[in-house]
């Protein structure tokens, strides 16, 4: 008959080893998370501020009316469910804070005739400009590298981008952003 075999401890020079090897697994998932969630340059290269868009009824306006004061721009499209759900979120954020000087647009990548009618029954107060395929470069060019929808962009009164978000937004998100001016 065989005695069972006592477990050995780890000999210190193996603790020290796993240990290392943990230590870098661990450096190496933050490095990884760190570089696929790394912020994109603060300024854009776009020329911004001097594009101008139409609405969907076809009046035109320009980016520079906007300069000065706190900016939400939302990249949407009606065949985008994530952005449908959220933009009741952004119509209640920007009714409650217009009066604090806070500004929303809404630039659609999609075709006017599809935001006419989605406006229709669910009419937004705040200004849409149409951007077409446009607005997926431009979307790009502000640090959406993936050219996904929905997307969102935060300006500060400075015109420089102050947080960018991804995906359908939440409360908290517009609740930590109203701290940025």
């Amino acid at each position: 008959m065989q005695e069972p075999e006592i477990p050995v401890a780890p000999s210190p020079k193996r603790r020290w080893a796993l240990g290392a090897i943990g230590a870098t697994a661990v450096g190496a998932g933050l490095a990884a998370s760190w570089w696929r969630n790394r912020p994109a340059p603060a300024a854009p290269s776009t020329g911004l501020w001097a594009r101008q868009w139409s609405s969907p009824q076809g009046q035109t306006f320009g980016m520079q009316s906007f300069q000065g004061r706190p900016l939400l721009i939302n990249f949407w499209a009606t065949w985008c469910p994530p952005c449908i759900e959220e933009l009741p979120l952004i119509e209640a954020f920007f009714q409650k804070n217009k009066s604090n000087g806070w500004q929303v647009l809404g630039l659609a990548v999609d075709k006017s005739e599809r935001v006419q009618a989605f406006l229709t029954t669910t009419p937004l107060s705040f200004p849409i400009g149409m951007a077409g395929l446009e607005g997926t470069q431009l979307s790009r060019e502000l640090g959406n590298s993936t050219g996904s929808l929905p997307f969102t962009v935060v300006f500060g009164s400075d015109g420089q981008v102050a947080q960018r978000k991804l995906g359908r937004i939440s409360q908290m998100d517009l609740d930590q952003w109203l701290g940025l001016r």
